[in-house]
């Protein structure tokens, strides 16, 4: 019987092998389905991504139930992960019920205040055999009810990198480079340059935050300068809504949710698959 993995192990044989593990945000029950059902399918390993937002709206229990039901009945590597986690109370409740892997954000705080929450987070997670990821820099956009102007977007400064992960002890970093949360309004402008320099100073995977909507292109530049691991949301979101919309008002009396949720499902697990080849990660189970 398999169960739920924390991200160490995949996220480096993913550096190793010059793949990323996709990283979906879930939020429910139909979206941890459809997920799992698209990694199974294209034999990738896969990490289900909770954003605080998703645990209040869903209910942290019962996303750790749903999850730990994933992984014990399929035969891929999937991970439950913490996304955008900004407390050390809310990440404790996950790791006292299973989650194995955590993100700490501090990257609102200041550099030094960033440093010792997650030197927290990484003493506690670790105590639980949890990994644990950190961010350094901001991304411009929203992650549920953060909103990160433009003007406030920081690219993270390759030289601070080596003295955060060293001081820390972080298990993964994800970093800024010119992707944002959401919707694009223009095409984004990848600072290559400074992922490749922060790639050859630290030994733990980078993290690409915000990859909905940026090229395959430019993903897969990202995975060969060090990315592991690609986080999207938006761009599973979509699809799901469309396709949920549209039935709904073609169908205007159905009321059984099993019949307009099929759709949905089906149209985000085409979604799923894109990306699972976006990131090379097919065939790596």
């Amino acid at each position: 019987m398999t169960q739920l993995r924390n991200t160490k192990e995949m996220l480096i044989k993913a550096s190793k092998e010059g793949y990323a593990v996709p990283a979906f945000n879930i939020h429910n029950l139909e979206t941890i389905q459809t997920v799992i059902e698209a990694a199974v399918e294209m034999k990738s390993p896969v990490i289900l991504a909770a954003t605080p937002g998703t645990m209040d709206y869903a209910g942290r229990a019962y996303i750790q139930a749903i999850a730990d039901v994933a992984a014990k009945e399929n035969d891929i590597p999937i991970a439950l992960h913490l996304d955008h986690h900004e407390t050390i109370e809310s990440i404790e409740e996950s790791l006292k019920l299973g989650t194995k892997s955590v993100m700490i954000d501090g990257s609102m705080e200041s550099y030094e205040e960033n440093i010792e929450l997650t030197k927290k987070v990484v003493e506690l997670a670790h105590s639980y055999g949890a990994t644990v990821e950190a961010e350094l820099g901001k991304l411009v956009g929203q992650e549920d009810d953060k909103i990160v102007e433009a003007k406030d977007a920081a690219y993270t400064d390759p030289d601070t990198v080596v003295d955060f992960v060293e001081r820390t002890g972080v298990d993964t970093i994800a970093v800024a480079i010119g992707t944002g949360h959401g919707v694009y309004a223009s095409k984004p402008e990848l600072d290559f340059e400074r992922l490749e320099k922060i790639n050859n100073l630290v030994d733990v995977p980078i993290i690409l935050h915000g990859a909905s909507g940026i090229s395959k292109e430019d993903v897969q530049k990202c995975i060969e300068l060090g990315c592991a691991k690609v986080n999207i949301s938006t761009e599973l979101k979509i699809p799901f809504s469309t396709a949920l919309r549209e039935f709904l008002v073609e169908h205007p009396n159905e009321t059984d949710t099993r019949k307009y949720m099929g759709p949905a499902k089906a149209a985000m697990k085409e979604a799923a698959i894109s990306k699972i080849l976006i990131c090379m990660s097919d065939g790596k189970a």
